[in-house]
């Protein structure tokens, strides 16, 4: 790990509050340095707790005890104030690249120790388009999510029996947006090239995340 917090956008977490969640992006750039540069811009008001670069330089850009501004406009479960309640990591990615082998063993690495630090169990490691699903595609259908899932530093769906979708997505904690949103969101996350109407497939996937991994609302509504 390398550099400790040159970015000056952040600020304190609301109201006493601690990380419940994590978030992972891609860059959506054409490079790290790029990244960096726009992450530490004043101008630019964007951040992220930690950015992992292609090869698996991991560098601090904010300190974990406080808000960067990482997340925007969104929810998960009951937080609609996600930047108060999680930590961001940036994965260096130009949104349709493969994520290397050091840049996910890295991120392995960092997501044990923040896990561990803030007590945020494999349901609160949640993607950028999970809480901004009518915005949001990163870390897009290339990212993998299952090689996380087998190590218990997210989750992965088993096939259960089929419920209502909608509700099913409720309890998981994605939040309220146009039913084809939310079907769009979760096959990116779990179902990546699945296409056509929500099917009994759907259904059984997220019935059993909702059954499995129900939000608990431990992290507050703020």
């Amino acid at each position: 790990m390398t550099g400790a917090f040159p970015s000056p956008n952040f600020g304190l977490r609301r109201d006493g509050a601690r990380p419940s969640l994590i978030v992972l992006h891609y860059t959506a750039m054409s490079s790290c340095l790029e990244a960096r540069d726009r992450l530490c811009d004043p101008a630019a008001e964007v951040s992220a707790h930690w950015l992992i670069a292609e090869d698996g330089t991991t560098e601090q850009l904010v300190d974990e005890t406080l808000r960067a501004w990482h997340a925007g406009a969104g929810a998960w479960g009951g937080v609609t104030d996600v930047n108060s309640r999680s930590i961001g990591i940036e994965l260096a990615n130009t949104g349709v690249a493969p994520f290397p082998e050091p840049q996910m063993a890295a991120l392995e690495r960092l997501l044990r120790g923040v896990m561990e630090r803030w007590t945020i169990p494999p349901e609160g490691v949640i993607a950028h388009s999970d809480m901004a699903p009518d915005r949001k595609r990163d870390p897009g259908p290339r990212f993998d999510w299952q090689r996380l899932a087998l190590q218990e530093l997210s989750v992965w769906p088993k096939m259960a029996q089929p419920a209502d979708f909608a509700s099913s997505l409720r309890k998981i904690g994605y939040p309220e947006a146009a039913p084809e949103t939310l079907l769009s969101a979760f096959r990116l996350r779990f179902r990546p090239g699945a296409a056509g109407p929500e099917g009994d497939t759907d259904r059984a996937l997220a019935a059993d995340l909702a059954a499995r991994f129900p939000v608990d609302g431990r992290a507050g509504t703020a």
